[in-house]
Formats: structure tokens, C-alpha cells, sequence
């Protein structure tokens, strides 16, 4: 939404006055399509293309005011986050070359943004979710300073209060607490627009939501979140959980997330879905409106209907319709936010192919495809393919049941071929971007599939923290290089080359696999869980995962050496021996600050604890670690 001048509501009188814009917009609308005020001659297509600032060492860098004052170009604008920026493209007709011409077009700004962000010696990732992002980059501070993104912010905490719980499950569970709406800011996307004739929409909408599914199962890109394997796109769960908006009540009642798939197939016309969203959904910004849609109108005039533009802003429908006005003249769009930023420029183009040739080739196989799909199935089958990318298995037309390979290879991609010629399309842009989708497939390397593949290997030799600098610096590596994702080899050491120990933090290499132990627990239980699990060090905590002592290895050798030579009475609870008020650490530390503190304690170990509770450890093990590979490094320097 690139409304600047909006605000949360400050009275009951502000919301009803901007409701009384709202509907007077929707009914214009209304007027406008049974007048026939719409473009209809001209069809183009259009993105967004969000991206990820990062610093010298693939952490992200909230640099982006500063950055946008150098680029001095409009075309680049803010995000949520000061560590990510977008750049609009022109609209092309939906004609010829209009692909590789796109792809060109977005190069050239990749080009001339990654020239400018080395004065801030950084660079650009694209990634659906960056996989070096921390919670801590995630603190209120890293808000883009601008009204509009404050007053988002402030109207979610209105209606959910300010703490957010994050639960997603994958290969790994992700289970967080925060206590800002900025999660949303850990998700980049590539959003594809097409124009769209009024008569046209019903029927290019329900055939856009038939095909989200098997078009993102192809193109996932975003399975790492804070060091977790979840979702093969991620970004889908974080999405919804960052700005819902619910609050949990009554089991019985029906509720939908400000961010949907949607209820049910459009049956009429795009009112619908306004009309849909105004009924379920709470006025939660407001704008200064000054414009007389009903007298402009009247004149002949063409309305901005920012009423209703600023409420469509604040909900967010994968699929999400657009009105617009270029030279003069109003326009209906369809939004594509299913797919995510990168893996490269040349995938983007190729999953915005593979979209467009669908809604255009599917209409005659399909004339209604709610006749042959339910809207239930469609739904099923977009969070399915969220979850398991290739490895979905779909319920199709008819009741028909095919995998994602067999669907995309055998009955999409023919669909989207006739698609993209019946519009005009260039041949060579066809066969080029086409064939990405189904070599991808073939070989079922999406943008994921690398990331978890590249990850899993590293993390056998490395920290989690080294692995996934390595996974962003292998990934910009490739992107520069422009070739697909399914021809990149896995990541490697080497790529690990800008990795700088002086600038982690204690989160980002803490254990935060923790076997703890209750003041009331026997020895043995500690002497135990030493012996089975290899660990020196063991935290206890109460019922509420407070932090109340640590017991370590040598303590629990004494207390039995002291039994076997007859030195005194066995303790028999963990209260008995422990060290009471451990010294702790905060997770935002520095690594250098952590080894300054178990230097001069001459301790061993630092239990790591947030809010008063136990979340991690470091010991000297982790420093072994970080410091092998550093002097590897050092020693590569030397030869080289």
C-alpha cells in the first residue's frame, strides 16, 4: 500500500466518516463497471520486486533511508523494514518480448542498486526469507521511520494486543514469542500484476486461485526461519501469524485472518470480493480523503477511490484485486503474492510465465473452472504445496488426484505454452522461461530444495550460524551469476569467506538443544544425562522455565568422589549442590563481550536468558568451533 497519509483511527466519528468513504467508493465502482468506464483496449503485466539489504557479513543492514537518498531514483521505495526496499517496474503490454524485457528491466535495477550499496560496503539478496535474519533484527527499531508503516503497526497491536506468538512445524518446530508486528518484515516476495478486462475477471480470478497451488509448488523459496527447516515457503506461515489480527475466543464462531486465500469462488464480479472484505474485516486505518467521488463522476471525472484503496491495503488476499489509473483511464488488476523473491532474476520471469500462460490458456480447456474444482480442494492444495513444494500431491479437476511433477510436466505447462502464444508472446521468451519451470521440476531442485540440501551438509562440519552465512553467500553468488537454480551446486565451506566472528551475536551460535534438571531432581539424574548426552554443563530452571542454578560436570565428579572416599553424606538433590545465581548472559551480546565475561569469571559456561528465561548456552565448545574454522581461514588467507 503506498498511501502515505494514513492513520489509525483516533475516534468513533474518524472511522464512521471513512466507512462513509468506503462504501461511497464501492459504489462508484459499481456505477463504473455497469458504465463500462474501465480500460479494455490494452492488456499489460507488471511487478514488484522486493529485496534484502545485507552488510558485509549476510546480516541484514537497515540502511535502506539512507540508501534510497542515494539511489534518488522513484522507482525504488521503502518496505516494512529498514533492511529491505522494493522497485516497481514500468507496465509492459502483455505482448512480444514483454518477458525478457521485464527481466531485463529488473537486472538493470539490480544492477544499479548492488553499484550503490557498496558505498555501505553491502550488497542484495534475493530470498523469500533471508536465511541469516535474527530475532534481533527484528526489534522495533529496525521500523521504516515513515507514518504509514508506524500506523500499521500500532493498529495490530490495537486489535492483538503486543505480543505475537510464532508456532510453525516443519523438519524443525519453530515455537517464539515477540513482541512486534515486524515479523512480516522477515518476508520478500516478487509480486506479478496482469491487467485484466471487467467482463474477464470472474473467471481469471477463480482460474488465478485454481492454479496458486501448483504454480508455487515449483517456485518455493523460503525454508529457513532463525536456523529452522520449516516450510518449503515459509514465508506463507510467517505471513499469516505476523498480522492476524484474531483473538482467541468462542471455538464455534467463524473467523477469517486478514491474511486469506479466501472463502469461495467469485460468482458475479469483483464487488464481491470488496464487498466481502468490508463485511469481515474492521476499518483499522483511516486517510484524509478529499476527494468528491460522486461529484467528479458527475464531470466525467475518473476517481482515485483511495477509500477503498487504503482498505484493500489492509487486507491481504494472496490473490488480491487492484483498481488503478493510468493516463486517464481506470483499470482492473490481479495481484499475484503467492511467489517469493529470487532464487534468480531468470526463475522470477519464468514463474511469472508459467502464471500468465495459465490464466490465459486454461479458460478454454476450463471455461468455469468452479464446475470442475472445489474451492475447498484450491485451497487445500495452495497450503499443501506451502508446506512440501514438489513433493505435494494434488486434487485436480474432476476429482482427479496427480503429484506436483505430473501435474506441472503433463498438464500445466502444455496449458500455459498455448497460453502465452495466444497472446502474442515471443517464441524464444516461451521455450526460455518455460523450460526453467520444467527442468526445475524435472529434477526437483526448486530455490528450497538447495537451501535445505546446502544447509543440512554444512551444519555437519560447522555451526548453524557459519552454515547459513554460507548459504547467503553461496546464494548471491549464483544470483550474480544469473544461472536458475536447479543448475547451482550445493553450498560450500569457501563460501563462508566473509564471515566475521567479531560481529555475531551470542543467538546466533548458543546451544539451544538444553537438557536442564529441577532444583528437587536427584544427582544421578545430572550424573545421567552427562553420560548419555556428552555434556558438561547442565542449567536448572523451575516449573517456569526460570533460571535458578547450573550444575557442571566436575561438581557432580566431586560430589561422588567425596562419597567413594568416605569424605561425607551423599547429597540427594540437585538444590544441594548447585550454583545458585549463575552468571548469565543476554542473547544480544556479542560473542566478543560473552568471552570477556568467561574470561575474567574463569567460568566455563554461560547460561543464555531473555525475559528472566533460560533460551540457550555457550561454552567453551562453541568457541572451539568458531575458532577452528577461523583459523582455517586464516591459514587459507596465508597460502593464498
Amino acid at each position: 500500500m503506498g498511501e502515505e497519509r494514513v492513520k489509525v483511527p483516533e475516534s468513533k466519528e474518524q472511522s464512521q466518516k471513512f466507512l462513509k468513504y468506503l462504501l461511497r467508493d464501492v459504489r462508484a465502482m459499481g456505477r463504473m463497471l455497469k458504465e463500462g468506464w474501465f480500460e479494455i483496449d490494452n492488456i499489460r503485466i507488471g511487478a514488484e520486486q522486493e529485496l534484502c539489504l545485507i552488510d558485509r557479513n549476510a546480516k541484514p543492514a537497515p540502511i535502506a533511508m539512507e540508501l534510497l537518498e542515494v539511489l534518488n531514483d522513484k522507482s525504488f521505495t521503502t518496505e516494512l523494514a529498514k533492511f529491505n526496499l522494493e522497485t516497481n517496474l514500468d507496465p509492459l503490454l502483455f505482448e512480444g518480448k514483454c518477458l525478457s524485457q521485464m527481466e531485463t528491466n529488473i537486472q538493470d535495477k539490480l544492477e544499479y542498486i548492488r553499484e550503490t550499496i557498496k558505498q555501505f560496503d553491502g550488497d542484495v539478496a534475493l530470498a523469500g526469507v533471508l536465511p541469516t535474519i535474527r530475532k534481533s533484527d527484528l526489534d522495533i527499531e529496525n521500523l521504516t521511520p515513515l507514518p504509514r508503516y508506524r500506523a500499521i503497526c500500532d493498529a495490530i497491536n490495537k486489535l492483538r494486543g503486543e505480543e505475537y506468538d510464532l508456532r510453525i512445524q516443519g523438519a524443525d518446530e519453530l515455537l517464539m514469542r515477540f513482541d512486534t508486528p515486524l515479523l512480516e518484515a522477515c518476508n520478500t516476495g516478487f509480486q506479478v500484476h496482469l491487467q485484466v478486462n471487467p467482463d474477464d475477471f470472474v473467471q481469471k480470478y477463480n482460474l488465478a486461485q485454481a492454479i496458486t497451488g501448483p504454480v508455487l509448488a515449483s517456485a518455493v523459496n523460503s525454508p529457513l526461519l532463525f536456523g529452522k527447516r520449516l516450510w518449503k515457503e515459509t514465508r506463507i506461515a510467517l505471513f499469516h501469524q505476523s498480522v492476524d489480527t484474531r483473538q482467541v475466543g468462542d471455538h464455534l464462531r467463524e473467523s477469517s485472518p486478514r491474511v486469506t486465500f479466501g472463502n469461495q469462488w467469485l460468482e458475479k464480479s469483483i464487488l464481491e470480493i470488496y464487498q466481502e472484505d468490508i463485511a469481515r474485516y474492521r476499518v483499522i486505518l483511516s486517510s484524509e480523503i478529499d476527494e468528491d467521488v460522486e461529484a467528479m463522476m458527475a464531470n466525467g471525472e475518473v476517481p482515485k477511490l483511495m477509500a477503498l484503496q487504503v482498505h484493500n491495503g489492509t487486507v491481504y488476499r494472496w490473490n488480491r484485486p487492484c483498481y488503478g489509473v493510468s493516463n486517464g483511464k481506470p483499470h482492473l488488476r490481479i495481484e499475484n503474492r503467492v511467489f517469493p523473491s529470487g532464487p534468480t532474476v531468470t526463475d522470477e520471469i519464468a514463474n511469472a510465465a508459467f502464471w500468465l500462460g495459465l490464466l490465459n490458456g486454461m479458460d478454454n480447456e476450463y471455461n468455469d473452472i468452479t464446475k470442475n474444482l472445489d474451492f475447498d480442494d484450491a485451497k487445500m492444495n495452495f497450503f499443501a504445496a506451502s508446506k512440501l513444494g514438489l513433493d505435494t500431491k494434488f486434487k485436480w479437476v474432476n476429482d482427479s488426484r496427480y503429484s506436483a511433477v505430473d501435474l506441472i510436466c503433463k498438464e500445466l505447462l502444455p496449458l500455459a505454452r498455448e497460453g502465452l502464444q495466444k497472446t502474442g508472446i515471443d517464441e524464444g521468451d516461451i521455450a526460455s522461461y518455460l523450460d526453467v519451470i520444467e527442468e526445475r521440476t524435472e529434477v526437483a531442485q526448486t530455490g528450497s530444495y538447495w537451501m535445505v540440501q546446502s544447509y543440512n551438509s554444512l551444519s555437519k562440519s560447522v555451526t548453524r550460524e557459519q552454515a547459513l552465512t554460507a548459504v547467503v553467500n553461496a546464494m548471491i553468488k549464483n544470483q550474480k551469476k544469473g544461472e536458475p537454480a536447479h543448475k547451482w551446486g550445493l553450498a560450500k565451506l569457501s563460501d563462508m569467506e566473509m564471515w566475521q566472528p567479531s560481529s555475531l551475536l551470542v543467538e546466533e551460535f548458543m546451544t539451544t538443544d538444553l537438557f536442564t534438571v529441577q532444583r528437587d531432581d536427584i544427582i544421578e539424574l545430572v550424573a545421567n544425562l552427562i553420560d548419555w548426552r556428552r555434556i558438561r554443563y547442565v542449567p536448572v530452571e523451575d516449573d517456569n522455565k526460570h533460571l535458578v542454578g547450573l550444575v557442571s560436570m566436575r561438581m557432580v565428579f566431586r560430589e561422588y568422589n567425596n562419597i567413594i572416599h568416605g569424605q561425607g553424606e551423599a547429597s540427594t538433590s540437585v538444590d544441594d549442590v548447585m550454583i545458585r545465581n549463575p552468571i548469565t548472559i543476554h542473547p544480544e551480546a556479542s560473542i566478543l563481550e560473552a568471552v570477556d565475561i568467561m574470561d575474567s569469571q574463569k567460568i566455563g559456561c554461560l547460561p543464555v536468558v531473555k525475559n528472566n528465561r533460560l533460551i540457550g548456552i555457550i561454552t567453551e565448545q562453541n568457541y572451539m568451533t568458531i575458532t577452528k574454522r577461523l583459523l582455517k581461514r586464516l591459514h587459507n588467507d596465508a597460502e593464498g
